[in-house]
């Protein structure tokens, strides 16, 4: 989809009856009160099974009921959803259920799609992060390359599921037949296999927004860090026991919490986040804008290596409803990533520029 067939489809909006929808997962809770808070309704899509968690909140208007998440692209749904004047809130599960689909949707997104594009490919994504300038870990090619400790990941939005961490050959090896086996992963997966230096220290996940409609100013409304099954509930077993249980943890991601990084580091960070945001410009125009969120390390010597790039909401905003510090201290009470979305819709809507937040 191109913008100016977008500005078509937004010319025929009432933009005095704008409904914010996304499917009916990952942080659609998020968007979903947002929305509410900022006077706005809310158009779910989800399956019949998903239905009741959205009911039992309350803060859906309209459901749209799909067999299947790529039922979003029918005509039937997108004609639906240009009823009520949806504009859609990608986020994590449109990356994993819709994939490169997502250009194929003729209807009004919030943000720049076709960097969800850059997100998904982990090359694409790798040399964005290089031209930013930030300190990256070490990619290797092949298996055969590996001299240190690394972990293995997969493409799209799996949520950590079948990552593991080796530090040999052999062991890589070992591990992945053995991930396969469980049925975290498939041999297909292992043929787009990203294998990427492990640095150890803390990680961390800053949440960035940037308001195109405004100044552009880059704003901080969160970090979090993940709960991960089962390498984080291996530490209740006892280290001797581990040894003889030949454990093979993954890091499929299960919750998240919130995170105060020490006020030194925000520079550092605001300055990885404005070098991303900067760069994104050059390779998407009009580059990122709404919310991304940059997944880092902190070494033991403060110094933030960036690993990935999330070019949506993430699930880690989820904890900052209404609690976190940073939007707070910005904006008072009870402003967060799912609000701040509807805030910036509004405000785009009001000074009739919504062609400037959507593609």
């Amino acid at each position: 989809m191109s913008l100016k067939d977008i500005s078509e489809i937004v010319e025929d909006y009432d933009t005095k009856e704008l409904t914010i929808g996304t499917i009916g997962s990952h942080s659609a809770l998020n968007i979903f009160r947002g929305a509410k808070d900022e006077g706005l309704d809310t158009v779910c899509i989800c399956k019949e099974e998903s239905k009741k968690v959205y009911q039992n909140f309350g803060v859906v208007d309209e459901f749209i009921i799909v067999d299947e998440y790529t039922d979003l692209i029918h005509d039937k749904t997108q004609d639906k959803l240009r009823d009520l004047n949806t504009i859609l809130i990608p986020h994590g599960s449109f990356n994993a259920y819709i994939g490169d689909k997502v250009n194929e949707i003729p209807l009004p997104i919030f943000g720049n799609r076709d960097l969800l594009n850059w997100e998904t490919n982990r090359n694409k994504q790798r040399e964005w992060l290089k031209r930013s300038g930030v300190k990256i870990p070490k990619v290797y090619e092949s298996p055969d390359e590996i001299d240190g400790p690394v972990i293995a990941k997969f493409p799209g939005a799996k949520g950590g599921q079948g990552y593991f961490i080796t530090n040999s050959t052999e062991s890589f090896y070992k591990k992945s037949e053995n991930m396969v086996e469980k049925g975290h992963i498939t041999e297909k997966d292992l043929e787009d296999i990203h294998i990427q230096e492990y640095i150890v220290g803390v990680n961390a996940y800053p949440q960035y927004f940037v308001s195109i409609s405004g100044n552009r100013e880059l704003e901080i409304l969160g970090v979090d860090r993940r709960y991960e099954s089962s390498v984080d509930g291996i530490g209740r077993i006892p280290s001797d026991e581990q040894l003889g249980m030949d454990i093979n943890p993954t890091y499929t991601v299960v919750g998240n919490f919130p995170l105060t990084l020490r006020e030194s580091l925000l520079s550092k960070v605001l300055d990885m986040g404005e070098r991303v945001v900067e760069t994104s410009r050059e390779i998407s125009s009009p580059g990122i804008f709404g919310p991304f969120c940059l997944e880092i390390v902190i070494t033991d010597d403060l110094e933030l290596y960036v690993f990935e790039i999330s070019a949506r909401i993430v699930a880690g905003t989820n904890p900052g409803i209404g609690t976190s510090p940073y939007p707070y201290i910005k904006y008072g009470e009870n402003m967060y990533m799912g609000r701040r979305i509807s805030a910036e819709v509004l405000e785009a809507a009001h000074k009739e520029e919504l062609n400037k937040i959507l593609s």
